[in-house]
């Protein structure tokens, strides 16, 4: 097994904070003050662990690409080397999400049936929940490894599949999930680093790089366009923050109450991770859903109200865009909403009206709809950020308990 790389660079990522608290106003006024007076104010977590991503997807990238005799083994011994066997992509919260990201372009690539199942799921109807078939790869994702479904779901699979192999893909060095299956040869564990096991109460770090890290299952004989690819998404990532934090923060301003991210294939798994990321950090005072383009029109169109905000991730290929933005052009002759944000490249400049904004992100679409999911990510994650502080709330703790990091403990039932 090759060496596994060091941990990020503190000093690399410090003079990444400074160059964007010199380029951006916003994150100037949060940077600067003394660490004491922003753990004070109860984001100093969370805004570095927004604000970090590019690089912590470098790291783990190069972290994964040593794991590859492993992970071509495990694909191998599950079945789906020779297309036998299914993938399952489970979790609970952000870490289902995580798989919601992934299935597509998983089930594209490695021409097997993938399901994203969540933990709690396969808990209460395990035999319902997984695909049938004798063989198997499940993907267990956790920030901590220490919810209580985490290690339960993965117990209960163990034995009642014992045919099927597991992957673990975890931040957390210490939790259950990291720990708890060592000796097992069912079972890869592998382990991301610790900057990415986010102190803040929400999952931010974590989520984009647990999908990054299990995109490259799909990727694996192609190692040198995985690392290529994540160059890009860094690139763009930084762009971002740099070009387009400020314009994310005044909409942040407004008075919306509630908030509607659209999404497609991919897409809509981002979607769904950036209406939780508004919910949580907003403590429930921001009403959120997210939906597909072409579903909305099906019911949730009447949730969509004068305060409403409307987020559009907006497609790069040609097909699904057609239909998405005839859906936007739809909202807009309606005059549903308070305003947009689109983010996008090429995005036509007839889509906006009064107050809505244009999020434009060169080489978006190079990167590809099926991995700009954790740059979609990250600016559901700006959103969420700079409304939970615009509300004055703490976005390292914004719901004063009422939630907690890592699910506390509950009764894990077992059939008789």
């Amino acid at each position: 097994m090759a060496e596994r790389p060091q941990r990020l660079s503190s000093q690399l990522l410090q003079t990444w904070f400074d160059e964007i608290s010199e380029q951006v106003s916003v994150f100037g006024v949060l940077f600067n003050p003394a660490i004491q007076q922003q753990q004070l104010r109860g984001y100093y977590h969370t805004l570095r662990e927004i604000c970090q991503q590019p690089f912590t997807w470098l790291d783990t990238a190069d972290r994964v690409a040593n794991y590859r005799d492993e992970l071509q083994a495990l694909l191998r011994d599950s079945g789906i080397g020779d297309r036998r066997g299914s993938l399952v992509l489970t979790g609970s919260g952000s870490s289902l999400y995580v798989g919601e990201c992934l299935n597509l372009v998983l089930q594209q690539a490695l021409r097997v049936p993938v399901m994203p199942v969540p933990a709690g799921l396969i808990l209460t109807h395990t035999e319902q929940a997984l695909p049938p078939g004798e063989t198997g790869l499940v993907v267990s994702f956790g920030r901590s490894g220490d919810s209580p479904e985490s290690s339960a779901a993965l117990d209960l699979l163990l034995k009642t599949k014992r045919q099927h192999r597991h992957l673990v893909v975890t931040c957390n060095h210490s939790g259950k999930l990291a720990t708890r299956y060592q000796g097992d040869s069912r079972i890869l564990v592998v382990l991301l680093d610790d900057a990415t096991c986010d102190r803040s109460l929400v999952m931010t770090s974590s989520f984009t790089n647990m999908v990054w890290a299990a995109r490259a299952l799909g990727m694996i004989e192609s190692l040198n366009e995985y690392h290529e690819t994540t160059g890009k998404l860094a690139q763009v990532g930084k762009e971002i923050l740099l070009r387009h934090s400020h314009a994310l923060a005044e909409v942040c301003r407004s008075e919306f109450t509630s908030a509607i991210y659209l999404g497609s294939g991919a897409s809509f798994g981002a979607a769904r991770e950036s209406a939780l990321k508004m919910l949580e950090m907003t403590a429930g005072q921001v009403s959120t859903s997210a939906e597909t383009f072409l579903g909305v029109r099906h019911g949730p169109l009447t949730a969509v109200l004068p305060t409403t905000l409307i987020v559009c991730f907006l497609s790069g290929e040609r097909l699904v865009r057609a239909y998405e933005l005839d859906l936007i052009r739809e909202l807009s002759q309606k005059n549903l909403g308070m305003r947009k944000v689109i983010l996008g490249e090429d995005v036509p400049k007839d889509l906006m009206l009064e107050g809505d904004m244009i999020l434009e992100c060169p080489s978006l679409n190079q990167a590809g709809d099926e991995n700009a999911t954790v740059l979609y990510t990250v600016v559901g994650q700006l959103l969420a950020f700079f409304r939970c502080l615009s509300l004055g709330l703490k976005p390292d703790l914004p719901s004063a308990g009422v939630i907690r990091r890592v699910v506390g403990d509950f009764t894990i039932h077992r059939r008789s």
